[in-house]
C-alpha cells in the first residue's frame, strides 16, 4: 500500500510506476483506491464509472479497468455537496456531514472489491488518500490504514519535498498513526527532489534513527510525465505568454484555450494536445487572459449550470460571443456542449431546482434535458461534420466515453436543422452524437476523450493550423499523420518505471510483500 502525508504529493504516480514495474516483472498486478474524490472519472469496459487515476494505473499495469479497483467515487458538486457513484453507479448525493456517517456502510463495498481483486490478481498496489493519519478522520476511514490493516499490506509513506518541510510531515505523519499502524509502515519514499541527493544525507539519517523505519528512495522531478492526473491542482500552475517556445524548441504556432470551470471534470481530454508539436494548452480562468486562441474549448463540468451562472458572472458568456463572432473556433464537451445550446431545462431537480430552466449562450440550435439516468458508455464512431475544420476528418474514426446525466435535442422552435458532429456505433447502427453550427465554427459533443484519436487530433490540427496561417486548404490526409498518443503514453509509463527502479530499493519491497 501506498500511503501519503498529503494530498497530491505524487501517491498516484508511485503506484502507477509499481504497477508499471511489477507488470514487467511478470507479476500479475492491478491497482485499487478504495475512496476516490475528484471529477475526472473513466468508464470500464462494462460501463461503470471509476476514477481515472486507477484506469491509469491498469493500463499501466497492461489489464482493462475494472470497478473493483474504485468501488467508491466522490464526485464533487458544489455547495459542499458530492454525487456518491457506489461500485460504478450514481446513488445519491451527499453532503459534506453525511460522509463519516455514511462511511459505515460504506465499508462492506470496499472490502468486497479489494478481495475480490486479491482472489484475481498475484498482487494489488493500493493507493491512500490525502494524509494517512488525519485524527478527525480516523474513525471514519475507509481508504487509508483501515486498507492496508485489512490486508496486512507492506505500507510505503511518501512524501513531497518539492513543497517542503518533508522530514517532518513524513515524520509527524508516522507518529499520529496507531501503534498498529506504525508497524505496517516499512517505508519512505521522498518524492518530487530536484537538486544533489547528498545535501539529504544528514536528514535521511537522522529520520532514519528517529523512527526506526528507512527511507526506500528518493524520486527525482520527472519533467513533462504523460500520466492522468486525479486532482485539478494539476491545472495550477503558471502558464506563458499566447506564443511560448513548444515541446519541439519552436515556437507554437497553435493557441487552445480551455475555461477553468470551477467544477471543470475530466480535464485530461486534452493531454493528447499538448503533445503535437507547435500546440499549447491553456487553461484560463479569467476571460481577460483569453486573448485570440485557434480554438476555445468549454469542457466537461460535474456542475454544469452552477458553472454556467459563474461563467456569465465573470463575463465569459459576452468573452466566448466576442470569439466566436470574429470567426474564433469553439468546442464544447459534455457539460460544455450543454451550455453552448439554447436552454438547459431541470424538470427532474437533478442539478437545481425541479423545474428550472436556464438560457444557455445559444451558438448551437439545441436544448437539453437534464435526468435522473446517468448515461455511462465507452463509444466508438466516426466524423460525421460536413461544414467547418470539423468536415476535414469526415469519416475518421474516433472512439471514447460518455458520463452524463441529461439528453440534448434540437431546441423546440429554431429553424436551423441538426447537423451532428459525430456518428457513434450502436448495436450495428448509427446514433448521432453533438452538433455542428451551420458555418463550422461552434461545435459539441458528449463523448469525452475525442483527442485520443489520433486521426482525429491530427485533422483538426492540421486544419486550424491552415485557417490560423490563412491556407485556403488544410494539408491532404496523407501530410497530417503524427505521432500515437497510446505510444506516447506507453513510452512513458516506461519511462516512470525506469526512475523508480533507479532511485528506490524495490529488493527490499519485493522482500517485504513475500514474506
Amino acid at each position: 500500500m501506498v500511503v501519503g502525508t498529503a494530498s497530491s504529493v505524487g501517491k498516484s504516480v508511485i503506484v502507477t510506476a509499481l504497477c508499471r514495474i511489477f507488470r514487467q516483472d511478470g507479476v500479475r498486478v492491478a491497482p485499487f483506491k478504495a475512496q476516490n474524490m475528484s471529477n475526472n472519472a473513466d468508464v470500464t469496459p462494462d460501463g461503470l464509472e471509476i476514477g481515472r487515476a486507477q484506469s491509469e494505473q491498469a493500463a499501466a499495469a497492461g489489464i482493462p479497468p475494472s470497478v473493483e479497483m474504485n468501488p467508491v467515487l466522490l464526485k464533487p458538486q458544489g455547495d459542499r455537496t458530492s454525487q456518491l457513484v457506489l461500485d460504478g453507479r450514481p446513488t445519491g448525493t451527499l453532503g459534506s456531514r453525511d460522509v463519516s456517517h455514511r462511511k459505515r456502510d460504506l465499508w462492506p463495498h470496499v472490502e468486497r472489491a479489494l478481495d475480490t481483486l486479491r482472489s484475481r490478481f498475484e498482487l494489488v498496489v493500493a493507493e491512500g488518500a490525502g494524509s494517512a493519519a488525519e485524527p478527525n478522520l480516523r474513525a471514519g476511514d475507509i481508504v487509508n490504514m483501515r486498507v492496508a490493516r485489512h490486508a496486512q499490506a507492506t505500507t510505503l509513506l511518501v512524501g513531497d519535498i518539492e513543497r517542503g518541510g518533508v522530514f517532518a510531515h513524513l515524520f509527524g505523519t508516522l507518529a499520529l498513526l496507531s501503534a498498529e499502524d506504525r508497524a505496517l509502515v516499512r517505508g519512505f519514499v521522498i518524492n518530487r527532489f530536484r537538486g544533489d541527493l547528498s545535501l539529504l544525507t544528514p536528514a535521511i539519517a537522522e529520520l532514519e534513527q528517529r523512527t526506526g523505519v528507512p527511507v526506500l528512495g528518493v524520486v527525482p522531478w520527472i519533467d513533462d510525465l504523460l500520466v492522468a492526473q486525479e486532482d485539478a491542482v494539476a491545472l495550477e500552475r503558471p502558464h506563458a505568454g499566447a506564443r511560448a517556445p513548444g515541446r519541439d524548441g519552436a515556437a507554437e504556432s497553435l493557441d487552445v484555450a480551455v475555461v477553468r470551470l470551477p467544477h471543470i471534470a475530466n480535464f485530461d481530454d486534452f493531454d493528447p494536445l499538448t503533445r503535437e508539436p507547435g500546440v499549447r494548452v491553456r487553461f484560463v480562468e479569467r476571460p481577460d487572459a483569453l486573448g485570440a486562441p485557434d480554438l476555445l474549448v468549454l469542457p466537461g463540468t460535474k456542475a454544469t449550470v452552477a458553472d454556467l451562472a459563474w461563467l456569465r458572472a465573470d463575463g465569459w458568456d459576452t468573452a466566448i460571443a466576442a470569439h466566436a463572432g470574429r470567426g474564433g473556433q469553439v468546442l464544447g464537451i459534455c457539460g460544455g456542449f450543454q451550455m453552448l445550446g439554447e436552454t438547459l431545462i431541470d424538470d427532474a431537480g437533478v442539478e437545481a431546482p425541479a423545474g428550472t430552466r436556464v438560457a444557455g449562450f445559444g451558438l448551437l440550435p439545441i436544448e437539453t434535458h437534464f435526468t435522473a439516468a446517468k448515461e455511462t458508455v465507452r463509444v466508438t464512431g466516426r466524423v460525421r461534420a460536413a461544414v467547418g475544420p470539423w468536415a476535414t476528418a469526415t469519416n475518421l474514426p474516433v472512439f471514447g466515453y460518455e458520463i452524463h446525466m441529461g439528453r440534448t435535442r434540437r431546441a423546440d422552435g429554431t429553424r436551423d436543422a441538426l447537423s451532428p458532429l459525430l456518428a457513434l456505433d450502436q448495436g450495428g447502427d448509427e446514433r448521432a452524437d453533438g452538433a455542428v453550427s451551420s458555418d463550422g465554427r461552434v461545435a459539441g459533443t458528449y463523448m469525452h476523450g475525442l483527442f485520443h484519436s489520433d486521426a482525429f487530433r491530427h485533422s483538426i490540427v492540421a486544419a486550424l493550423r491552415a485557417a490560423e496561417a490563412g491556407e485556403p486548404e488544410p494539408p491532404a490526409a496523407a501530410e497530417r499523420s503524427g505521432a500515437s498518443f497510446a505510444d506516447a503514453r506507453e513510452r512513458d509509463f516506461d519511462r516512470l518505471a525506469d526512475v523508480v527502479r533507479a532511485h528506490v530499493d524495490l529488493d527490499r519491497v519485493r522482500a517485504w510483500i513475500a514474506s
